[in-house]
């Protein structure tokens, strides 16, 4: 029997450290940051389905947010200001991340193929679908701000400009999205505060 390492391989988000030019006083590693856009995407897709009458798919919304940087495995983690410096860049690394993915899908039986192929690529026609992908990338976003409140919270200033940036990004996604706006409203307060805090 064959044997395939897309798992294998998959697995290596743990090894992968963001924020690589930012001096962090708790290093995130891939998989965590993953782990989070996924809560946060499906959270999203809920708040969309049961207060504002969408026909979400809030467990896909979950999946895509497990792999939505999955691709970094092969590319790395490109900083945000080099990675968006200009329409041309941005353009060169989508061109990369796909055929990164490709890479990645490549090394699946043929058979289980297609079931991954719509985690991570989308049908850019279906309405729903589309909107659910950008709430991935909301989350995405808010997993960012996140990230700029801990370190902030822990004293670390480096995150400073990050957190404004992040801030406008999604100050302009919860005019967008009001799924995004009931999130910064509700739940978004609480990271940050101590466990007794929480309790």
């Amino acid at each position: 029997m064959d044997t395939y390492n897309f798992f294998a391989t998959v697995s290596r988000m743990k090894y992968i450290e963001r924020w690589a030019l930012m001096r962090n006083s708790r290093e995130e590693t891939l998989s965590e940051h993953s782990v989070e856009v996924a809560m946060i995407a499906h959270a999203l897709c809920t708040i969309g389905n049961i207060r504002y009458g969408r026909n979400l798919d809030a467990e896909k919304a979950a999946l895509a947010g497990l792999y939505h940087d999955a691709s970094e495995i092969i590319t790395g983690d490109m900083p945000t200001p080099v990675k968006y410096y200009n329409d041309e860049i941005r353009h060169a690394y989508k061109m990369v991340e796909a055929v990164a993915v490709d890479r990645l899908l490549e090394r699946l039986p043929e058979d289980l193929r297609p079931t991954y192929e719509k985690i991570f690529k989308y049908n850019k026609d279906d309405k729903d679908e589309c909107y659910m992908r950008s709430l991935v990338k909301a989350a995405d976003k808010l997993s960012a701000l996140i990230k700029c409140i801990e370190e902030e919270k822990s004293g670390n200033t480096e995150f400073r400009t990050a957190k404004e940036s992040t801030l406008r990004t999604i100050g302009s996604l919860r005019m967008e999205l009001p799924e995004v706006h009931d999130f910064m409203e509700e739940f978004m307060p609480s990271y940050g505060k101590t466990l007794d805090e929480l309790s």
